[in-house]
């Protein structure tokens, strides 16, 4: 694995730096990058995504485990350095992705999408924490050939995800998250563990795609739960009605006067079937 010297004079020789409006603070603690390849269960043959791989620290380990990696690097520079690098290394189990990893808030950029293929895979990345929240709805909800989501991310987004229903941090993400895997958090980390340092804690975490998902249409429910967790607080009656979405009968353990907020991931649903139906 990659020291910090060796990161210090990978990106000195080429002039680089890290650089803040990209987010690039490199994960740095060894322990921590076996972790999360540990519970990604990776093993040979197969196929993970990675967004952001900076230097390669994490790809490397993913590849030495037989891995075959799909990774999509925004910066010029860090790509420059990763397919002259990795790319020569490891020829026939890298593939490198120069550019956005999304093509707006709802897609997959269409250079990704082509090299991931229709193959199962697995996302493992220490994502940069702009592109989070809108990578993981994605990934959940439009592509089921993804097993899951291993990643270190801002502690807030974590605490967003595991959130459970009536607290502050639960919300649309929550519920989609929720339906459609199992979310684990897996260790929080300081500021230290990365370099530069960021400003905010971060946190590890695993959504694991569920063989029996609550809801048979993803996307809907994604779409369903950000409008009507825009009007949080508000009764569900008279709310959806104004979004469009009256029920034929309202589910079982729903009232009008409840609010989406109080409401579990079954439960919503239930209702947005039911909204649909």
């Amino acid at each position: 694995m990659q020291t910090l010297a060796e990161i210090r004079t990978l990106l000195a020789q080429r002039g680089l730096s890290p650089k803040k409006s990209l987010g690039q603070n490199f994960l740095i603690d060894h322990n921590l990058i076996r972790r999360l390849v540990d519970a990604a269960a990776i093993e040979p043959g197969d196929r993970v995504l990675e967004i952001g791989p900076g230097t390669g620290a994490l790809t490397i380990d993913l590849l030495e485990r037989g891995a075959t990696v799909v990774a999509s690097e925004l910066d010029d520079g860090l790509a420059a350095l990763l397919a002259d690098t990795l790319g020569g290394a490891y020829p026939e189990t890298f593939t490198l992705v120069h550019g956005d990893c999304l093509a707006g808030k709802r897609s997959l950029a269409a250079p990704l999408l082509a090299a991931i293929g229709d193959q199962p895979f697995k996302l493992v990345a220490n994502l940069p924490y702009g592109a989070a929240t809108p990578l993981i709805l994605t990934l959940l909800a439009d592509h089921p050939a993804c097993g899951g989501v291993w990643v270190t991310i801002q502690r807030e987004v974590v605490d967003r995800l595991a959130a459970s229903p009536g607290t502050k941090a639960y919300g649309s993400i929550s519920v989609v998250a929720q339906a459609i895997g199992s979310v684990e958090r897996l260790a929080t980390l300081p500021p230290g563990c990365f370099w530069p340092q960021p400003g905010v804690t971060s946190a590890m975490v695993a959504i694991k795609r569920r063989d029996d998902p609550l809801t048979d249409n993803p996307r809907r429910l994604a779409d369903f739960c950000q409008e009507a967790f825009a009007q949080r607080r508000k009764q569900l009656g008279p709310s959806l009605k104004r979004l469009g979405y009256v029920p034929k009968q309202w589910p079982d353990g729903v009232d009008p006067t409840d609010r989406i907020e109080s409401l579990s991931p079954e439960i919503i649903c239930h209702l947005e079937r039911a909204c649909r139906s």
